[in-house]
């Protein structure tokens, strides 16, 4: 997960800490003014707890950060802060284990079989010792629960189980109901005190998938060899935080044990809490579960020699199958230095997305295909990096070349000064957005604690930007941007020689022992909570209709909770109904009008802190105007100028279509780009939406007059008004009114195509070759049922069943059973329009050899579902306590209504599955199955390496259809 500088708070007055707040209890730490009204409390054994209340919905987000990470890996076993995350899932001594008194001493045995397998360097003893830990794991799973933690969290009902490892931290992340605090802690106590390593060899083979996936994704590794040129000295730059693959493959269960005992410590620990709940309640729960957990008083400090000034360009080149890109990047002190501040200032002038100098200068003139500026900010170091993409016949020299000039041009100080205070409207903009999330809330607390940063300096941060003038940026710049002291890195097109094929091992699948439970999983389940009741829309009283120019819809829900507006113009046509709609609207970014220069619009949308953009779809296209709403009509006025008024140039209309070419050429290149466009083939048997596009020679022949005439007549065509803002519904209408350029009468949409989803009447595998080591893989099934709201209760009850979380049939078997991947999951998928039909979905990626065991374990589960009256249990329950305490609110209102709308239908369907789900049993799950899924014809599409897969035994499910580039891309 990536952390940034907490993007500004409102401009307040001075910030000084206070005790008491407004809260009962005493010793709280607060800020006067501070929007979020955190309240910060420590324990006496230095366990930090952050809190912020926001009673909008009746959930709690919580966040458990360590202060450990990837940099504190010992260098002989990197990759083990990030182990040591995956593993504190797997429970402690008394859960996830039926008797661990005999657990222990295969435990214990499987550990000293791994020191020996990481000293041994024999292959053939390897494999002997791998053999020996493979049968101790067997006898050990016999005893244990797999992902009973994750039954933990479903039987409290909550959301987003997971977590993540950086540099810098480990954290641990649970949206829960705000009924369940006790429940919660109880249980997150027990795993921070108790942790067991259980499970470990599966598990390292998910690890090394999550590996493998890293090793294709080419922006990965330019930013790992950029830190290692940056940082020679620092763990940022001497290791990643994935590890490498001989330590990956050569892992240490001591050292991952003396690790734990080392950091998971309260003293060096924060719990970060945004939601409905009460500060002191709070803080005696987790005082009562936490308060007895021991400090580390001797915390190890991570010791490393400064890093020498550069005075030449460190130049790195790394080797990639995706498109080419440059990128270049300065070293700054830390997230708390006063240097990283000014960063985000400085590449704001140099990058916004609208007018800084490189999307005015470069962008906008359309000098290069792509190209960004970004400041990042570790606790011990912190870099700014500009990026850029060639365009067809453009060196990576000549890319560089182009961002030097602009980061010359802030050190001669050739930018607008009005520009510092355009940053901060837009900083104030995205603030407000973050208050919206109790996950932003929650995060801006764990990046203060990580980073060392005290909360006033935080909430002071807004104040300090606003106070930047021009001359201390140039200032800034001329002290430490030179042309001579960044890092470089080339990432160039073409085979990687650093990519090894590790073979997969054999693992004896492990007992999942799916019906046993342990007495804290009893004792969470019986536990009785005061219950909350659930609500449902109603959407007669959250929004309202009305007609506005006197026959366009206008769907209206007010904004009470901040200064932030959307409107959007909605058009049911899209690329279905005209190939080059998309085109017009990207073309609509380089044009201005008669007095206004594109630049100039950018520059006065960005000034207003609001956005304006079209977005086409197949099928669906939206207009949008967004942001601060004090600058509403101005910016709406602006938008409509430009839709009518945008004026024809030629040359830009040009230099969009080579680069239009170039951009599709490295969309071939790309691993995802391709798979995604592969199941869209399978999908509709190759009459895929994504496939409806222009040729290369229609492209090169693109109209630029066209392509204007379909701007300006755009809001001619039928169409719908949404609006979300503070403005009531009378204020709106006459904006719409006065503002709103459509003609009297509107147009019917044009005819389009309406491709539908193929059914699947005879298996079949259409294969793509794309040289990784691993392969991504999906299945397809369709008998043509079209949306039916009879049959959605079992659809979503089985869903949760089968693949609804990690302690669901599919992640048990596929990752936790066999360690076949990072990730799988399988759904019977919800079509979006009442006209489509379902169909059922798997995805899996994994190693090249493990194939055909991914595909053979899916056809087993699907068609022969294991039965656990247990399972059900847990995801009964679970989704009625995310029924209890979901909540649509703001915007979502509104776009719920026209999703439903969709499907023909016009009430909130969750209360009509919330009052069913309460009488439904195992039974009803078996007869979904036996009826919707069991024993379907499916077809695969499946990318990957096809020299190292096993090609024959494909043809024993079905025929083999080998598929271009030019069949799945359309191009």
């Amino acid at each position: 997960m990536k952390h940034t500088k907490l993007n500004g708070l409102l401009a307040l007055a001075m910030m000084v800490i206070v005790l008491m707040g407004c809260s009962k209890h005493s010793g709280y730490e607060t800020v006067a003014n501070d929007p979020l009204n955190a309240q910060i409390y420590t324990l006496k054994n230095g366990l930090k707890v952050y809190m912020s209340v926001n009673k909008e919905t009746p959930r709690i987000q919580t966040y458990i950060a360590v202060r450990v990470g990837g940099k504190n890996d010992p260098a002989e076993t990197t990759g083990l802060a990030h182990y040591f995350e995956h593993l504190m899932f797997k429970g402690t001594k008394r859960f996830g284990t039926q008797n661990y008194a005999a657990e222990e001493p295969l435990l214990n045995a499987i550990e000293e079989r791994f020191e020996v397998y990481r000293k041994t360097t024999d292959s053939l003893q390897r494999v002997a010792i791998y053999a020996e830990i493979d049968s101790l794991s067997y006898e050990a799973s016999k005893l244990a629960i797999p992902n009973e933690y994750d039954k933990l969290m479903s039987a409290i009902g909550a959301e987003g189980t997971n977590a993540y490892t950086s540099f810098d931290v480990t954290c641990y992340t649970e949206d829960i109901p705000s009924n369940q605090v006790e429940n919660w802690a109880k249980i997150q106590a027990d795993r921070f005190k108790n942790n067991v390593i259980r499970g470990f060899h599966t598990e390292l083979e998910t690890v090394y998938e999550e590996k493998n996936m890293s090793l294709t994704r080419d922006s990965r590794k330019l930013s790992e060899n950029m830190l290692a040129a940056l940082f020679p000295n620092h763990p940022y730059g001497t290791q990643t935080v994935l590890g490498t693959q001989e330590h990956l493959k050569n892992p240490s269960i001591t050292n991952i044990k003396n690790y734990y005992k080392q950091w998971y410590v309260p003293n060096n620990m924060a719990i970060c809490l945004s939601g409905d709940f009460d500060p002191d309640e709070m803080v005696a729960i987790i005082e009562k579960y936490f308060g007895d957990m021991a400090p580390n008083p001797q915390l190890p400090v991570l010791t490393i020699k400064e890093e020498a000034p550069i005075t030449q360009p460190v130049v790195r080149e790394v080797y990639g199958l995706e498109a080419e890109n440059v990128a270049l990047a300065w070293r700054f002190p830390g997230a708390a230095s006063r240097e990283a501040e000014m960063l985000s200032v400085v590449s704001s002038v140099l990058y916004n997305g609208k007018a800084g100098l490189i999307d005015l200068d470069i962008l906008q003139k359309q000098k290069v295909l792509g190209a960004s500026c970004y400041s990042s900010s570790l606790s011990d170091y912190s870099m700014l990096m500009m990026s850029g993409r060639p365009k067809e016949g453009q060196t990576l020299d000549e890319v560089k070349t182009l961002l030097l000039e602009e980061l010359d041009k802030v050190r001669r100080g050739e930018f607008d000064e009005k520009m510092l205070e355009a940053i901060v409207n837009n900083l104030k903009r995205s603030y407000m957005n973050m208050l919206e999330s109790n996950e932003s809330r929650a995060d801006m607390f764990v990046e203060a604690f990580i980073n060392g940063i005290d909360w006033a300096d935080e909430v002071g941060y807004m104040d300090r930007i606003a106070s930047i003038t021009k001359q201390q940026v140039v200032d800034f710049a001329n002290a430490y941007l030179h042309d001579d002291n960044y890092a470089i890195v080339y990432k160039r097109q073409g085979k990687d020689p650093n990519e090894k094929k590790i073979s997969k091992p054999q693992i004896t699948p492990i007992v999942m022992n799916r019906d046993t439970e342990s007495d804290i999983l009893k004792e969470i389940v019986a536990s009785t909570v005061e219950p909350i009741e659930p609500a449902f829309l109603d959407f007669e009283q959250e929004m309202s209709q009305a007609l506005v120019k006197e026959n366009i819809p206008l769907l209206y829900k007010q904004n009470t909770q901040n200064g932030l507006f959307q409107l959007s113009y909605i058009f049911e046509m899209g690329t279905n109904n005209d190939k080059q709609l998309g085109i017009a609207a990207s073309y609509l970014d380089y044009l201005g009008t008669a007095d206004m220069t594109a630049e100039e619009v950018q520059s006065e949308f960005y000034r207003l802190a609001c956005d304006f953009y079209i977005s086409v779809g197949a099928k669906r296209s939206y207009v949008t105007i967004r942001g601060l709403h004090e600058n509403m009509e101005a910016a709406v006025a602006l938008a409509e100028k430009v839709l009518s008024q945008a004026k024809t140039d030629e040359q830009a209309c040009k230099n969009m279509a080579d680069d239009m070419l170039k951009s599709r050429a490295n969309a071939k290149l790309n691993q995802s780009q391709n798979f995604s466009r592969l199941q869209q083939y399978a999908l509709y048997d190759g009459a895929s939406p994504t496939t409806n596009v222009l040729s290369d020679k229609e492209i090169k022949t693109l109209s630029a007059e066209a392509l204007v005439e379909r701007i300006h007549n755009l809001c001619n065509y039928k169409h719908r008004i949404l609006y979300y803002g503070p403005s009531t519904e009378a204020e709106v209408t006459n904006i719409i009114s006065q503002t709103h350029r459509v003609s009297d009468t509107l147009k019917d949409v044009p005819e389009g195509i309406n491709p539908k989803y193929a059914l699947t009447k005879q298996p079949k595998i259409y294969l793509v070759h794309y040289d990784a080591k691993q392969i991504y893989m999906s299945q397809f099934a369709n008998e043509g049922q079209l949306f039916d709201p009879a049959i959605e209760s079992g659809r979503k009850l089985y869903n949760e069943y089968f693949s609804g979380n990690m302690n669901a049939i599919v992640f048990q078997e596929m990752r936790e059973s066999r360690g076949l991947a990072y990730s799988a999951f399988m759904s019977v998928t919800q079509p979006s329009y009442a006209d489509q039909s379902y169909y059922i979905r798997t995805q899996i990626a994994t190693q090249n050899d493990k194939m055909m065991d991914a595909i053979n374990t899916f056809a087993d589960i699907i068609n022969n579902m294991p039965q656990s009256a247990a399972a059900f249990s847990l995801a009964k329950e679970s989704l009625i306590a995310r029924l209890r305490t979901s909540r649509i609110t703001g915007s979502g209102v509104i776009w719920e209504f026209i999703d439903l709308q969709d499907l023909g239908l016009t009430a909130d369907t969750r209360k009509q599955f919330f009052e069913e789900l309460q009488e439904m049993t195992l039974d009803d799950v078996v007869a979904f199955q036996q009826k919707w899924v069991k024993d379907r014809t499916y077809v695969y599409c499946i990318l990957g390496d096809k020299n190292d897969l096993d090609l024959a035994a494909l043809r024993k499910i079905g025929s083999v259809i080998e598929l271009s580039q030019k069949d799945i891309f359309g191009y």
